[in-house]
């Protein structure tokens, strides 16, 4: 829900994370001992988000609405998980905490559940039926066509 609500907070107006990145990139996070310990995520910042700004407001508002829909209704559950778990680990290592670290813990749990996951909300059905129509996906027939019974 929290995805959700993140992602459509930012429609109301004007939504761009310039002045995210630029403090992120301005103050970068340090160790006890003054040393930054993520040198190559600040050069992420600077030299590929801070140039295509653009891309990266885009991918951020739809980004949280489709984490936040997938989650919710349960479509397509390890695809929102892996992309929320993406987005906590970019704004942590930006220096942001805020809610970061409790959304990282539950989708930490989420991909604990394994298999049950796909037993609530709209998995159930669409996951079948995406094995049924993409074969690459059905690990059964796989292992039936390599004779792994």
């Amino acid at each position: 829900m929290e995805w959700l609500l993140a992602g459509l907070s930012k429609f109301g107006g004007d939504f761009t994370a310039r002045p995210f990145v630029l403090r992120a990139i301005a103050h970068p996070v340090l160790d006890d001992f003054g040393n930054q310990p993520y040198p190559w995520f600040t050069a992420f910042l600077r030299f590929l988000v801070e140039p295509h700004i653009g891309w990266y407001n885009f991918l951020v508002q739809y980004g949280e609405i489709a984490i936040g829909l997938g989650l919710l209704l349960g479509t397509l559950t390890t695809a929102a998980n892996f992309f929320g778990l993406a987005l906590n680990f970019i704004y942590l290592l930006s220096g942001s905490i805020s809610t970061n670290p409790l959304l990282l813990f539950c989708e930490i749990l989420i991909l604990m559940a394994g298999k049950q996951r796909f037993t609530i909300g709209f998995d159930y059905w669409l996951m079948p039926y995406l094995r049924r129509k993409l074969t690459f996906l059905d690990r059964k027939k796989k292992a039936r066509e390599l004779h792994f019974y």
